[in-house]
């Protein structure tokens, strides 16, 4: 196991690598000269190639991408094209802070929600229960996040008075409820459907009707042996939404006001803002990364007959 881990590891650093040199390519190469984004509508031919000479971008592109990534290991990513005087990290640091909690809100409503469901309406396969649930929230899946918001606007906040109409107060703050259930609504439906298709694939093994005929509880055959292994596959996709909680949610950050890191990474490719593009860019290739080794590594806990050579 140990060796197995060693060796994801040791991959890490080449792939962060490759991300970073196809991204650094594109923003070399990509429409948009970054000194004219600097300088914007005061663009000097003189001053511009003065800039880019401080800067090092009259240097071959391995020189620049080697440079960049040196300072990047360090945490350093550069200063900002569209802040001037402003580090990148600075600037992405407080709105990522801001999207995971919200997105870490709204992944624990689709879980709380969606597994218990999930794993209820597998033992009630047959009956008008299943497809009851199954419809309802694929109903509310399908309804889109620009519906929902304004909904849960009109009934929490104009017709009750419950919560703020916009802002960002914290993960602790009543603002936070209604851009995270209109984030975490959608997801009940995915972990339903994924939790129920395990759970029922767990029921037809030989192993559960053995424990069955054994005489022991419902209880005991539910936690200590349907559950934990139908848990297996549901471990993928909360590794990866973990690891999306760094990327944000443009539409709801957008319309609720929330200063976070989806709207400002739309901001920042609108404003070509490169420096900015490629820390987002590694920060979340490095989050995915390290949540496909934490997933593989959870399966062997789960699973003791689970090994990796």
């Amino acid at each position: 196991m140990w060796k197995y881990i060693v060796g994801r590891l040791v991959w890490i650093p080449f792939l962060l690598i490759a991300v970073a040199f196809i991204t650094f390519i594109l923003g070399r190469f990509g429409p948009g000269d970054p000194v004219e984004v600097m300088m914007g509508t005061k663009y000097d031919p003189v001053v511009a190639e003065r800039i880019r000479s401080e800067m090092g971008l009259d240097k071959p592109v391995l020189v620049q991408f080697y440079k960049y990534i040196q300072s990047a290991s360090k945490g350093d990513f550069g200063e900002s094209l569209r802040f001037r005087g402003r580090s990148v990290s600075s600037l992405i640091a407080p709105k990522i802070i801001v999207s995971a909690k919200l997105s870490f809100v709204a992944l624990l409503i689709s879980i709380s929600i969606g597994l218990p469901l999930g794993f209820y309406i597998a033992h009630k396969q047959g009956t008008w229960i299943d497809p009851l649930i199954v419809s309802f929230s694929v109903f509310f899946m399908s309804i889109p996040i620009m519906i929902t918001i304004p909904f849960l606007l009109w009934i929490g906040c104009l017709k009750t008075n419950l919560v703020p109409c916009s802002g960002w107060g914290g993960i602790f703050d009543s603002r936070i409820i209604i851009p995270a259930l209109a984030m975490g609504i959608p997801g009940v439906a995915g972990m339903i459907r994924i939790m129920r298709a395990a759970t029922l694939d767990v029921l037809g093994q030989d192993y559960i009707r053995t424990a069955q005929s054994k005489g022991l509880h419902f209880f005991t055959v539910s936690t200590r042996h349907v559950f934990r292994n139908s848990i297996i596959p549901i471990v993928t996709i909360l590794a990866f939404s973990l690891a999306g909680l760094l990327g944000g949610a443009f539409i709801t950050e957008t319309i609720m006001g929330i200063p976070g890191i989806g709207r400002f990474s739309v901001e920042s490719i609108f404003n070509r803002d490169y420096p900015v593009i490629m820390a987002i860019t590694l920060i979340g290739a490095t989050a995915f990364v390290i949540a496909n080794l934490m997933a593989d590594i959870s399966y062997s806990i789960i699973d003791p007959r689970i090994r990796y050579k």
